[in-house]
């Protein structure tokens, strides 16, 4: 066995470590409001433990198995303060709440109606604020989600600054919903969330809830194997001003400077945030400049709440997106000059490869060959509590973006631009140098609701939403060799995207009995899509599409008591085909939409010093959207639908309070992922068209049997190490199976230090050290790859995306 293998192994193992002591005593109680009306489905936690319920129908809760000793219990409900009472516990008692109304709306309105609770049968993870600041030194999103359950990131740039991407149970990111307090996140076009263009939003982020799998209902893009839910930052109950900065490998350096004014006597709050990131990236060349401004402002009553938050990021990232050819990595010298021997780069293009370094090689070399991008993002929510069990919520938005990359081309036909040969004198020019922009401008805007009202024994949401999106697309020339000034801002092509999203949903979750609940969703959901203009091939991309999809879901959970709880589920969800799906299709041969059928089953102990969780999945799909090599008209790689594929996995959670500073936790998966009757596509060079190979069952692309995670953690008197690991298994890049395109399993450890101090001059100060990699771990966390077939011999082209070594970022963050 292997070293990464042999830690795995060691890793699996701790997963089971299991330390349950003996105890006897119960504590009882019955969570009311001042009035003394039970609040069903308040939330009781016992701080500094795993222990957690949910109050029944007539508001009463139960703990057992409880040791002697000191405990402080936690009340919560959407709607009234929170209450705690410290109890010295000696034998079985009861301890009731008296909840008071609260006096404001509170935020989490905001995203109640698309998040699941304790009582909805679906595998998710809660992700706190202090977890997310914890992280928070300057890397994206993805990355400081990297230790929950099923997720597998990657970054272009190697450090986890600029372009950054993650699956979860080997579902690419568009396929995943992200919203931000309900409001849609996804690219309506691709499907996709580009996290660079939200620089330190982690900055202004209250906490984190992944659903994997379909999940429950939500607005915007199809969830096909997990949505992202984040809740902005609560309004803060007094004035503070924060700055943070930090700094680290590669040049890398966050600058964050949050401001508010807390919650003013006028109801009145506002809150703002600057930040600035730049990094050299650890691929060369790889450069981020990225700065973002978050605010925030609302009025806040007893009945009613008006929130409003503007939030916008400017990015410039040089491309890292080619990869590094395996060849390179490889160190084969003769792999590296069949490029340019099969015409794929230049002898030039492959001369410099040689003579880069084998994992930070960056094929683009010319200064300006960056991604330039605009986004902002306005949003305004009125939250009304209609009667004492009736809660409506409407939110307004309207996100405008703006962007180019710009590229190089040494040496292009002048043809690709729709121009005619260029003359001087006798002389007829068809090929020159360009540098050409390619450009998305794009506007987002519309509404989403939500009413949800208690019964006894029954809680409804009725919500939905109406999204409009319209995106140009075009290409602008903006130098030519040979050319003067005559071809400037030529626009050798233009499409437009206009899309309208509707969707609405209806919740019930029933209390059969004190410990059995019914879940029941109900989604319909429409799309009207349509193109028109050409692409920048000159296809005719003018087409229109229409679906309406109905996506149930069914559940049930079982609550024996607070130390063990069941759930199962079934889900339906469909997603139509995205633009490139379109846009990339053969002639004649339009891509339909996909379908998930998603089974789930799931079981969760608790005790006051251990947990653990055990999800079982099935995911099976229908005519699923996938690569097979086969390409359209002009030689672009398409995505071809799959009449059957699946996903099945066992994904396991526990954690362990070995002493009062000490504690373990982590989770692996285990999984299998299909492609039944697969037939690849491979290009033939000699004879034109392409050579198809039944291969059977296959792999699906870029999903690792194993995933796994380890964290320990030490805390005492504001001192905090964890030291997480990761372990990925081999992942496949194309839908092959084969030994030869694959990237092989890693390892990789990190280590994270902080320390808080208290001081008559501010409230708090944090130094933070976080050691990335720390033992030096050399692997690759994403590939692509193209085959063809020349003289008889099937040759590749391809770029791995290495991760940087040891690398590290420390930091100080002061409040006042």
């Amino acid at each position: 066995m292997n070293c990464v293998l042999r830690r795995a192994a060691v890793l699996i193992l701790l997963q089971f470590v299991c330390f349950i002591g003996f105890s006897q005593l119960t504590v009882t109680g019955k969570v009311t409001d001042k009035a003394g009306k039970a609040l069903p489905g308040a939330t009781i936690a016992v701080k500094g433990t795993y222990l957690g319920t949910v109050a029944s129908s007539n508001g009463t809760y139960r703990f057992q198995n409880l040791k002697e000793g000191n405990y402080s219990f936690v009340v919560s409900f959407l709607g009234y303060e929170s209450a705690q009472k410290e109890v010295k516990l000696s034998k079985s008692e009861e301890i009731d709440f008296n909840l008071e109304a609260s006096a404001i709306m509170a935020d989490e309105v905001l995203v109640a109606a698309t998040r699941a609770d304790r009582k909805t049968p679906v595998a998710l993870t809660n992700v706190k604020k202090d977890e997310i600041v914890a992280r928070n030194l300057g890397q994206d999103i993805p990355m400081i989600l990297s230790s929950t359950p099923s997720f597998v990131t990657t970054s272009d740039a190697g450090s986890g600054v600029g372009y950054t991407g993650f699956r979860v149970r080997g579902t690419d990111a568009n396929r995943i919903n992200v919203t931000i307090d309900g409001i849609p996140l996804n690219d309506s076009e691709s499907h996709g969330v580009y996290w660079v263009n939200m620089p330190d939003f982690a900055s202004s982020v209250e906490d984190i809830q992944i659903q994997r799998g379909v999940g429950t209902s939500t607005n915007g893009a199809a969830a096909f194997g997990a949505t992202v839910n984040l809740q902005t930052s609560k309004v803060a109950s007094e004035a503070y001003a924060e700055i943070a900065s930090s700094a680290g490998s590669f040049n890398t350096f966050k600058n964050t400077v949050k401001v508010g004014t807390g919650l003013g006597k006028n109801g009145f709050s506002f809150d703002a945030r600057l930040s600035k990131i730049t990094s050299d990236g650890y691929i060369d060349r790889a450069k981020t400049d990225l700065q973002s401004v978050f605010l925030s402002g609302g009025y806040y009553g007893e009945k009613t709440s008006i929130k409003a938050n503007f939030f916008a990021g400017k990015e410039q990232t040089y491309q890292a997106w080619n990869g590094v050819p395996s060849v390179r990595l490889n160190n084969d010298e003769a792999g590296m000059q069949e490029y340019a021997d099969n015409w794929l780069l230049s002898q030039e293009a492959v001369d410099f490869m040689k003579a880069s370094d084998s994992r930070t090689y960056n094929l683009y070399t010319y200064k300006n060959e960056t991604d330039n991008y605009w986004q902002k993002h306005s949003q305004l929510f009125l939250t009304h509590l209609l009667s004492e069990n009736t809660k409506l919520n409407i939110g307004l938005h309207y996100t405008h973006g703006e962007g180019y990359y710009e590229q190089f081309k040494p040496n292009d036909k002048l043809s690709k631009y729709g121009l005619d040969p260029i003359v001087i004198g006798s002389e007829s020019i068809t090929k020159t140098d360009v540098i050409r922009r390619k450009w998305l401008n794009n506007d987002f805007y519309g509404t989403v609701f939500s009413l949800s009202h208690s019964f006894s024994t029954v809680d409804l949401v009725w919500g939905g939403a109406l999204n409009k999106y319209e995106g140009d697309h075009y290409g602008k020339i903006r130098w030519m060799k040979n050319a003067g000034d005559t071809f400037l801002d030529h626009e050798y092509y233009s499409s437009t995207g206009t899309k309208t999203d509707y969707n609405t949903y209806l919740k019930a979750n029933i209390s059969i009995s004190e410990q059995f609940d019914l879940y029941a969703d109900m989604q319909l959901r429409g799309i009207d899509y349509e193109i028109e203009g050409i692409d920048d091939d000159f296809r005719d991309l003018t087409q229109k599409h229409d679906f309406v999809f109905f996506n149930p879901k069914l559940g049930l959970n079982l609550q024996l008591n607070n130390s063990n709880r069941f759930f199962a589920s079934l889900a339906v969800a469909n997603r139509e085909p995205n633009r490139s799906n379109y846009t990339d299709a053969e002639l004649g041969k339009t891509p339909t939409s996909e379908r998930l059928f998603d089974y789930e089953f799931g079981y969760k102990f608790t005790r006051s010093n251990v947990f653990f969780e055990a999800n079982l999945y099935y995911m099976d799909y229908k005519d699923q959207l996938v690569l097979t090599g086969q390409i359209n008209d002009v030689g672009s790689a398409i995505m071809v639908n799959v009449a059957d594929s699946y996903r099945m996995g066992a994904e396991f959670s526990g954690g362990v309070k070995i002493s009062k500073e000490f504690d373990w936790s982590g989770n692996i998966t285990l999984s299998r992922n299909k492609i039944k009757n697969f037939t690849e596509y491979v290009d033939d060079w000699d004879n034109g068209g392409q050579i198809a190979t039944s291969l059977g069952t296959t792999t699906l692309a870029f999903s690792p049997e194993v995933t796994a995670n380890s964290m320990f953690t030490y805390q005492k008197s504001g001192f905090t190490a964890q030291l997480s690991s990761q372990f990925v298994d081999e992942q496949f890049i194309d839908n092959t199976s084969s030994s030869d395109r694959k990237l092989d399993a890693y390892f990789v450890s990190n280590l994270n230090l902080s320390y808080d101090i208290k001081s008559n001059i501010f409230k708090s100060m944090r130094i933070h050290l976080q050691v990335n990699n720390l033992f030096d771990e050399e692997y690759e966390s994403n590939a692509w790859v193209y085959s063809y077939n020349t003289g008889g011999t099937r040759y590749k082209m391809d770029g791995y995306f290495p991760q940087a070594g040891i690398n590290f970022l420390a930091g100080v963050t002061v409040r006042f």
